[in-house]
């Protein structure tokens, strides 16, 4: 962060990618130029896409979404075809492990199958 006292400047690094940003665009022009004298820099433009999220400028603000990346996690799991739904289990379900069930003796009233990859439920998870 860079402040003047009346404004500040951040500055988001991560791996090769910068974001800056503040309300002041001399500053933003000043930081800038300093960091072209150290680093071998490429300005490109207004933030679009940044870390997987995409940046969309309105009257009424910034609009953040990740809809591409979500798009893409769709096609790669094979859920073009899923139906939408308000939540994605029934209210009230009761969820137990499979040691759970079989230790309880539960295990003769499910006919669960365990994942076979959970990496996938697990992507769609994070």
């Amino acid at each position: 962060m860079k402040g003047t006292g009346k404004h500040t400047i951040v500055i988001l690094v991560y791996v090769d990618d910068i974001l800056l940003t503040g309300p002041d665009l001399m500053l933003l022009e000043e930081v800038k130029v300093k960091l072209q004298q150290a680093f071998k820099m490429k300005d490109l433009g207004e933030l679009k896409y940044f870390l997987g999220i995409e940046f969309a400028r309105s009257q009424q603000g910034i609009l953040m979404h990740q809809r591409k990346h979500t798009l893409e996690l769709i096609s790669e799991l094979g859920l073009g075809a899923a139906k939408p739904a308000v939540t994605p289990i029934e209210a009230n379900t009761k969820l137990t492990t499979k040691d759970y069930d079989e230790h309880t003796s539960m295990h003769n009233t499910t006919d669960d199958e365990l994942l076979l990859d959970p990496s996938k439920y697990q992507r769609l998870l994070g």
